[in-house]
């Protein structure tokens, strides 16, 4: 069984129909592949893997290979590995646009890098739409697969394995390629057994607002090498830091972002749970749904709209603000208990401060209710259904 995001596959076509070219950006196992291959059934199409060591010395001389493929699609599969190319489609997709040929002539892939950003940013401008790939959400699978999809993670690989012993070894794996292959290719500076506990770390403090002279006097490193951690995992796409609102509210805000590693199961993985139980156990079953539900309700939104998270130093927090504009916003808190789902007073004071257009709640049930102050209360799947069909 293939997994094919319906949502990413039309808007890249859309794209590719507006623009001479589309770059999709992902982690690694996420689907690129096998979502630009399910594309190019639609077109006549010539696929380039440049993790191929002879499909680069096809590409020696890129220019003249790629010119010979016009008027097809060409894919380009882990296009950082080749930085030189993005000069090289530029001056193709500029002749083609003066030939009146400037649509769907490119599809990039590649794992999220500083590289590749700043190659294809600089050389692209304009040229190209950019799109994010990200693993399996709630709002592709109905809301009877939420607990396995929660318990696996999104990556195709894990959550369609066999069963859940499979796909733990499969995450393991995930990681073990990570540390030893597709980190050091980034940055061979950081050894991968250090690596290894800060990623541990991460999963332990899941969701917890950022100490960063704590947790690097905890790995035995300086505050300088564990920025760069943080950085290089959020350039892979695998961590999110969710920033801080900064409005002026007159009372003391905490400044630090909040850290989530993006995929339920690698935290699950790396924290050895294995079975849906031993989630529900453990003093992370909380942050882990939190950060579900933050990264399923951020994979229905456009990247303009701004996640944040609000707390002040007397305690009002909201757990995930989301800004439509300089004075509208949503506020929205994360519970995962079906019974325990009253938001605490603390959170109607941030919504005051935040002036919040909405306050929600989403929990981990099925039902929508009202409750008392204007809260509305609503599973995750309902959110994300109103949020697409909204367009927000």
């Amino acid at each position: 069984m293939m997994y094919v995001p319906r949502r990413l596959q039309e808007s890249i076509q859309t794209a590719l129909a507006a623009q001479a070219g589309a770059v999709l950006l992902g982690p690694r196992q996420v689907g690129k592949t096998t979502l630009a291959l399910r594309i190019a059934k639609e077109r006549d199409t010539v696929y380039f893997d440049l993790e191929n060591p002879e499909t680069v010395s096809v590409l020696a001389d890129p220019r003249s290979v790629l010119a010979a493929h016009q008027g097809q699609l060409v894919v380009l599969d882990e296009v950082q590995r080749l930085p030189g190319l993005f000069l090289t489609l530029r001056g193709l997709i500029d002749r083609y646009r003066n030939q009146g040929l400037g649509r769907g002539h490119f599809l990039l892939l590649g794992s999220s890098s500083p590289d590749l950003l700043r190659q294809s940013a600089e050389s692209l401008a304009g040229r190209v739409a950019y799109r994010e790939l990200g693993p399996i959400d709630a709002g592709e699978l109905g809301i009877a697969a939420a607990d396995s999809l929660w318990l696996r993670g999104g990556f195709p690989g894990s959550f369609l394995a066999a069963d859940d012993t499979a796909s733990f070894d499969w995450r393991l794996d995930f990681v073990r390629t990570y540390l030893e292959r597709d980190i050091p290719a980034f940055d061979a500076r950081l050894p991968a057994s250090t690596l290894r506990r800060f990623w541990t770390m991460l999963a332990h403090l899941q969701g917890q607002t950022l100490n960063v002279s704590r947790l690097a006097s905890s790995l035995g490193i300086n505050v300088r090498t564990l920025n760069r951690y943080i950085d290089l995992l959020e350039d892979l796409l695998l961590l999110r830091r969710l920033q801080p609102w900064s409005g002026n509210v007159h009372k003391r805000l905490v400044r630090s972002p909040r850290l989530y590693l993006r995929d339920s199961g690698i935290v699950h993985a790396l924290l050895g749970l294995r079975t849906f139980e031993d989630v529900l156990a453990h003093p992370v079953a909380g942050p882990s749904w939190e950060g579900f539900v933050v990264e399923n309700l951020l994979s229905i939104l456009p990247s303009w709209i701004h996640p944040l998270h609000f707390r002040t130093h007397s305690g009002a927090e909201v757990d995930l603000v989301l800004e439509f504009g300089p004075a509208r916003c949503w506020a929205v808190e994360i519970k995962r208990s079906t019974s325990r789902v009253r938001p605490s007073r603390g959170f109607h004071v941030a919504c005051d401060d935040l002036r919040a257009e909405r306050r929600i709640v989403v929990y981990g049930g099925a039902e929508a209710f009202p409750q008392p102050g204007g809260v509305e209360t609503l599973p995750l799947h309902l959110l994300m259904e109103e949020l697409a069909a909204e367009g927000i």
